[in-house]
């Protein structure tokens, strides 16, 4: 299934990882809201993802301008539980009070180093849009699966999983994010013929699991190796909504051209 992008407007994520203590991420926003105009802002949603020390302080530099910053706040990860005994996490609940607007689920680097299962990933999609928050859905084929033929079979299992018992409306106001894993922080990309082949597919899955308007309003982004030189190419596919920057997110210049990419 392929729909025209014309009523869905791209979003371009930042995914900082373990990157920039809070000093740095002030820095980093600051430069970044005098390098995007008002036309980036109307034509391109923009949220940055940093990590869990530097929420505050992004989120207050983000409402003391005398004119509130046009960019949306993310986080990368939270628990499923509201609160309890689990040490070292946070709560979408917290994030929520933090005005974060995105937060990321079942990031390649979560599953694959730290174990978390679809059932998981699933939880803590739920546990977002109950805090009022959005999901970014992630998912995604290693290169044994790809080499396999296994793309189809991975990508579609992780998205029933994560959407299993979210409704069809939720679903439509969510994002998803094909990331091929081997194409994260390797340098390799895949082409743009092959991201849209897979997003494309993942639209088909929302269509079977949520319905054809959950399927069309949908945003699908595309994350591995995004960079100002690709952004474009990736960008002009009908199934990509947008993107989801790993390290050319870390600097204020290369994020705001993948941003910029129409230009």
């Amino acid at each position: 299934m392929t729909t025209s992008p014309t009523a869905r407007k791209p979003l371009i994520s930042g995914n900082w990882k373990m990157h920039h203590n809070h000093f740095e991420a002030l820095q980093l926003v600051q430069k970044l809201s005098y390098l995007l105009t008002a036309e980036d802002h109307d034509a391109v949603d923009v949220s940055v993802h940093p990590p869990f020390t530097d929420l505050r302080t992004v989120q207050t530099y983000f409402i003391s301008e005398k004119e509130p910053i046009p960019i949306a706040l993310g986080a990368q990860h939270c628990h499923h539980e509201d609160k309890g005994a689990f040490t070292g996490e946070v709560s979408a609940a917290m994030l929520a009070k933090l005005e974060v607007a995105y937060v990321i689920a079942g990031h390649s680097e979560r599953r694959e180093l730290f174990g978390e299962t679809d059932e998981q990933v699933n939880a803590k999609v739920r546990a977002i849009l109950k805090a009022g928050m959005t999901p970014i859905l992630c998912c995604g084929e290693t290169l044994e699966e790809r080499d396999a033929d296994g793309t189809d079979a991975k990508v579609t299992g992780q998205v029933e999983a994560g959407l299993a018992g979210v409704s069809a409306d939720q679903v439509g106001g969510l994002v998803i994010a094909y990331e091929p894993i081997w194409a994260i922080g390797t340098g390799r990309t895949a082409s743009s013929e092959d991201a849209q082949t897979v997003c494309a597919l993942v639209r088909s899955v929302v269509a079977a699991v949520a319905g054809t308007e959950a399927a069309a309003s949908v945003r699908i982004q595309y994350g591995g190796s995004v960079k100002p030189t690709n952004a474009a190419e990736l960008m002009a596919q009908p199934d990509i909504d947008g993107a989801l920057v790993g390290g050319a997110s870390l600097e204020a210049d290369d994020f705001a051209r993948i941003v910029q990419y129409r230009l």
